[in-house]
Order: C-alpha cells, then sequence, then structure tokens
C-alpha cells in the first residue's frame, strides 16, 4: 500500500491515514481527497481562518466557488463527501463539538440556472437588424417585442392581427393548453411593431392570411426562421448561444433586478406554478453574488 501524502496540518494527516489504514480506501481516492482537503485549507488560509475553525458558511462558499470556477459537479461532491467526512472524524476524534459540513447539499441539488443576456448585450443585438430592409424591420420587430414580453417563440410567431392591440398598449397571448393571458407591449415595441405593420409587412405578406410575423416569400414565419435569424442577429454583435428562450429568461431576470413583483412575472410569462417563475429570483441572486465576489475587498 503507498503512503499517504504528508499534509501541512496534522489533523488532516491523521484523517487521511484512518481512511487508508482503518477504512481501507483505494490509495487514488486517498490522495483525491487529501488534494480536496488541501485545497480547502489553503483557501480558508487565505481567508484568515483554519480546518478546524471553519463554519457551515464557509465551506458552503468553498463549494459555491468550485461551481463558478467551472469544475464538475461529479468532482464537487466528492470534495463535498471528503469534507463531511472529515469534520465527522474530528468530531468522533474530540477535535470539533459538531460537525459543520453535515447539511453540505449535493451537486445534483443545484439546479443549472438558465443563461441570461446583460442588458448591454440586449441592447447591442436590438441594433443588429438592419432597420432600412423590411426584413430587417421584422426582425427587430420581433426582437424588441419579445424582449419586451417575455413571450415563448411559439406565441410569438403565432401572433395574428387582431392580438396586437396598440392602441392600448397590450397584447392578446394564447399560451400552453390556449390558456389565455394579456401583456404589456412597452413604448420601444410598440413603436418598432407599429413600424413593421406599417411599412415591412404590406410589402411583405402575401394572402390574406393574419399572421403578423411574415418570411420572405409572404408566407408565416417558422419558429426554426426566426431561430435561424435570431442567432446570425447575435453572431453579428459577438452575442453567441443565443436562442429565443435566452431572451424570455433576459425579460423576467431583468424586471425582477429592477424591482418587479415575482407574482407579475408569473403573470406575463404564463407559469401556471409560481416556483416555476421563481427560477429567476435565484439568477438574480447568483448575478449579485458574483458582482460582490468580483469587486467586494473582502468577499
Amino acid at each position: 500500500m503507498a503512503a499517504v501524502a504528508t499534509h501541512s496540518e496534522p489533523v488532516l494527516q491523521r484523517y487521511l491515514e484512518s481512511l487508508s489504514l482503518e477504512r481501507g480506501l483505494a490509495d487514488l481516492t486517498v490522495e483525491a481527497y487529501g488534494r480536496d482537503l488541501e485545497r480547502l485549507r489553503e483557501e480558508l488560509a487565505e481567508r484568515g481562518t483554519s480546518l478546524l475553525d471553519a463554519d457551515a458558511e464557509a465551506l458552503s462558499a468553498h463549494l459555491r466557488r468550485l461551481r463558478r470556477s467551472g469544475l464538475a459537479a461529479r468532482s464537487i461532491d466528492r470534495a463535498r463527501v471528503a469534507i463531511r467526512g472529515f469534520y465527522g472524524h474530528l468530531v468522533e476524534s474530540g477535535d470539533r463539538g459538531s460537525n459543520p459540513a453535515i447539511n453540505l447539499s449535493p451537486p445534483r441539488l443545484w439546479r443549472k440556472l438558465p443563461r441570461v443576456l446583460s442588458e448591454k448585450e440586449v441592447e447591442a443585438l436590438l441594433e443588429a437588424p438592419d432597420v432600412d430592409t423590411p426584413l430587417g424591420l421584422r426582425d427587430r420587430a420581433m426582437i424588441e417585442l419579445l424582449y419586451a414580453t417575455g413571450v415563448r417563440v411559439s406565441e410569438l410567431v403565432g401572433l395574428e392581427l387582431p392580438q396586437a392591440r396598440l392602441d392600448v398598449g397590450f397584447m392578446m397571448v394564447y399560451g400552453k393548453g390556449g390558456k389565455e393571458r394579456i401583456v404589456p407591449i412597452g413604448e420601444q415595441a410598440e413603436h418598432w411593431l407599429g413600424r413593421y405593420l406599417g411599412v415591412a409587412r404590406p410589402q411583405l405578406a402575401r394572402g390574406r392570411h393574419q399572421v403578423i410575423f411574415v418570411n420572405a416569400r409572404g408566407g408565416p414565419l417558422s419558429r426554426q426562421g426566426f431561430w435561424k435569424n435570431l442567432r446570425r442577429h447575435g453572431a453579428s454583435v459577438g452575442v453567441r448561444e443565443l436562442s429565443p428562450h435566452v431572451l424570455r429568461h433576459s425579460f423576467a431576470t431583468h424586471l425582477l433586478e429592477h424591482g418587479a413583483d415575482l407574482r407579475a412575472v408569473q403573470m406575463m410569462l404564463g407559469h401556471a406554478d409560481i416556483s416555476t417563475t421563481q427560477i429567476y429570483t435565484h439568477i438574480h441572486e447568483q448575478r449579485l453574488r458574483r458582482l460582490y465576489d468580483q469587486h467586494h475587498p473582502r468577499s
């Protein structure tokens, strides 16, 4: 059996030896646990504390930083197991009175948060289409409307003329299961939609259908067609991995960041359950935490 690597703190060295000698764990596993705990020790030392004195918040913050660094969920979970086992060992040996790692959550409980654009990225995207052309004006109106209302892409391309009530600044939307909801449009989206309807659509539309957004041949624009156009505009201004749903997420997150009520956001998105909408509060909290970590001198 290979010797356990020597670590700087005796309590850590004793724990790793117990894993090898008493529990019979494989050498590679013990080495991996040792690296995980040494990484924790170094981070705690940088923040002015030690392995023996760390509290639950310090350990949770460590796992959050591992996650933000891009470490795989499996590796984070291994670190969590090593940390819990280490502090359990300290309790058994009498070096600590309680285990601060007992409630650390495994990565599988951390729901992946959806991607959200910054307000600056949204502004660049809105400016991307060439509004001097009928198709560019159509795309500008669609992107403005998508960001202003947070509708689903299927709801956007399915809009018909009677649903747009520009005279009162609202839009009637038919969502999942045919459920109807009223969504405010906003001045900028209202302006660009009105301009498209007055200038571009008459040039593009063919036939008597009432679908608002049409393709170059005059028929209804498909979801795939809009997705392709959106990604092209995004790529032109350096916004990658763009989809209609990213703009929907951005709409909801930016509303909450500017003080909107969660229930109001739920109604505009057409969510049946507010727990679905609450994911955007987590995005907001994560963005605040990242901002804090980047700029606070004692983060």
